[in-house]
């Protein structure tokens, strides 16, 4: 499913206009990135837990000649699904 889809799925959901539901999705998307940029966790009860996670820097290789390379710390986004979403896809 794109974001064109589920733009589609709210605005048939909630009877709206597809412009209101690329809004609506727009800005939920906006607001979940925001927080995770604010180190906020973010949890929908029932559908799992976003949350930023930090990624300590380490020694690699390269695959192409096999050298060590340093790979820099970095952050992430980590999902946790739910109960409800675990048994759904169950």
């Amino acid at each position: 499913m794109h974001k064109s889809d589920l733009v589609e799925a709210v605005a048939d959901t909630a009877d709206l206009p597809k412009d209101k539901a690329n809004d609506v999705v727009s800005a939920i998307l906006d607001e979940i990135t925001n927080a995770l940029s604010r180190e906020d966790t973010v949890s929908l009860i029932g559908f799992g837990s976003f949350s930023q996670r930090h990624r300590a820097a380490r020694t690699g290789r390269s695959p192409k000649t096999g050298e060590t390379i340093e790979i820099p710390a970095s952050n992430s986004v980590g999902f946790k699904p739910g109960k409800a979403l675990k048994d759904a896809v169950n």
